[in-house]
């Protein structure tokens, strides 16, 4: 995860998530950055411009930590709303980050983790019809389904971002360098 100019914790980055064809998906600004390590990026944002392919535009309504890791193939965007803490996790392949922004392939298929612990496989439809459109090599597609696996893994043990304790420090960490600024 570390480049030549490193961004430090309470740096803005822009994130950027491509299709496997290399068209741009979408693009968040302005994501705060809580740490970085050789491995792993946490970050936080809180109604942030996001600009979809098409041109369209629109800010997200509620604060979201933000966890990559450069050696599992999705990420966890941890949705902190007045009625509990939801999850919405992309199956992608690890970030890399340039001096532009944090970037990474979307494949299609996400995990959202409700307030009350149910999760749901969502997009499978979309996740089958572009990797034909694509040709996904059976690799990818061995590798996206064994990380499904390791994601339901980590939501049912509330490892890493689905503890309550990571929430609580990295949120308040964030709210904390807000008032910084």
């Amino acid at each position: 995860m570390r480049q030549s100019k490193e961004p430090r914790e309470g740096d803005f980055i822009t994130i950027k998530s491509y299709k496997h064809d290399g068209s741009l998906h979408r693009t968040w600004r302005d994501t705060m950055v809580l740490k970085t390590s050789e491995n792993a990026l946490i970050g936080c944002n809180d109604h942030t411009l996001v600009t979809e392919a098409d041109g369209r535009r629109w800010v997200t309504r509620e604060p979201a930590l933000i966890y990559f890791h450069k050696h599992y193939w999705f990420n966890i965007v941890t949705m902190i709303r007045d009625n509990g803490v939801s999850y919405y996790c992309n199956l992608a392949s690890p970030a890399v980050l340039d001096r532009e922004a944090l970037k990474y392939i979307d494949y299609d298929l996400d995990v959202k983790v409700f307030p009350n612990g149910e999760k749901r496989l969502l997009d499978v439809d979309e996740y089958e019809e572009h990797a034909a459109k694509w040709n996904y090599s059976q690799e990818t597609d061995k590798i996206l389904k064994h990380n499904v696996l390791t994601l339901v893994d980590w939501i049912e043990h509330k490892k890493g971002p689905f503890s309550k304790e990571y929430v609580d420090i990295w949120y308040n960490r964030y709210l904390e360098l807000s008032r910084r600024l």
